[in-house]
């Protein structure tokens, strides 16, 4: 599929991936919706920044973990952009917590963490379901994590959140074919605000590890996850139900 003259919901589009994603979906011509949880100020520059390349775009708040507000973002989306062909499911969520400490866990963080990382993804899927199969081919990128896949990361809750959205990528590609193709991202250490603020003093270090390690002496950027999502809408239309890990090889390093 390529974007031009369709449209989009990315979610968790305020900062870093989203952001990035819905910038290069408008590029390519595609009207997007900007969904934000908190950060009204910065989904409104990108929904601007988006207008600027000449298409329709505009930032809609919602809490993914809400059934409702995943229906209601959907369906003003598809108000105000006349449709709806893609569908990018960004919006994630942890707290950083040693995996030794298992008592640091609270139900709070099993239930904020995959209400986001996974049932909202599932909600989004499921409230734009009639919409990206009204079109002659709709599109659900799921962003996961390296951490659903080799079970590291910030948190227990957050790889479990991970590895159970990629396993609904694959229920969601069988439930939903013919029309509607469903894959996942899952990168690796990825440059910016979110990992400085869980990481602190840890960032730099752990950065330098993850591209000493890495097979083209890369971390990823958010622009360049956004260049593997645009990969799976754009690309062969027999893809389907497949997670593209983007770490640049640090999980077959060795």
């Amino acid at each position: 599929m390529h974007p031009g003259d369709r449209s989009a919901v990315v979610t968790g589009a305020a900062t870093g991936v989203g952001r990035a994603t819905a910038l290069a979906l408008a590029e390519r011509g595609c009207a997007v919706a900007v969904n934000y949880s908190k950060s009204r100020d910065a989904a409104e520059a990108v929904a601007a920044e988006a207008r600027a390349k000449g298409v329709k775009a505009i930032a809609i708040q919602a809490d993914v973990a809400s059934d409702a507000d995943c229906r209601r973002l959907v369906d003003t989306a598809v108000a105000e952009l006349g449709g709806l062909d893609i569908l990018v499911n960004n919006a994630g969520t942890t707290r950083f917590i040693n995996h030794a400490d298992l008592e640091a866990v609270t139900d709070d963080d099993w239930s904020r963490i995959l209400g986001v990382n996974l049932k909202g993804p599932f909600q989004c899927a499921r409230a734009a379901r009639k919409h990206l199969e009204a079109g002659d081919g709709g599109v659900i990128i799921n962003v996961s994590s390296v951490a659903g896949v080799y079970a590291t990361g910030s948190s227990i809750p957050y790889c479990a959140s991970k590895a159970a959205l990629n396993n609904l990528t694959v229920i969601l590609a069988r439930v939903m074919g013919p029309k509607v193709r469903v894959n996942a991202v899952a990168p690796g250490f990825i440059e910016g605000e979110w990992l400085k603020e869980g990481l602190g003093e840890l960032y730099e270090p752990v950065r330098n590890s993850f591209q000493q390690r890495s097979l083209v002496k890369k971390v990823s950027t958010p622009e360049s996850i956004a260049a593997a999502i645009l990969s799976l809408i754009e690309g062969s239309d027999v893809v389907t139900g497949q997670v593209l890990i983007a770490d640049g090889g640090v999980g077959v390093a060795g």
